[in-house]
């Protein structure tokens, strides 16, 4: 796709009330290539984003943190390290890494 067909897309999308005008914007300086436009899906903003959780928690709110992070229910999270602890205690090491290392809301 050329870059019109690119922009021609994003407004119809804009149109259509799929994207806001912050979206947009943000997409369009992107397709654009403005290098000051933020970078607001990056791994390394979502990664200084995570916080244990005070509300959604049974030891240490490290599910519950992961769950609002994520977008995944923290009994998933939950469950996934229960397996991972079945499997050679891996879970239950990065488990308590989180616990030291994320800090708390």
């Amino acid at each position: 796709m050329t870059m019109s067909d690119e922009l021609t897309r994003l407004a119809e999308l804009h149109q259509r009330g799929a994207l806001s005008d912050d979206e947009f914007a943000r997409a369009k300086a992107r397709l654009l290539g403005d290098p000051t436009a933020p970078a607001a899906d990056s791994f390394a903003s979502a990664i200084n984003a995570l916080r244990r959780s005070r509300s959604d928690r049974w030891i240490a709110g490290v599910c519950g943190g992961l769950a609002e992070a994520t977008g995944i229910q923290s009994w998933a999270w939950r469950l996934i390290f229960a397996v991972l602890v079945l499997f050679a205690g891996g879970g239950l090491l990065v488990y308590v890494l989180m616990w030291i290392f994320v800090p708390s809301e």
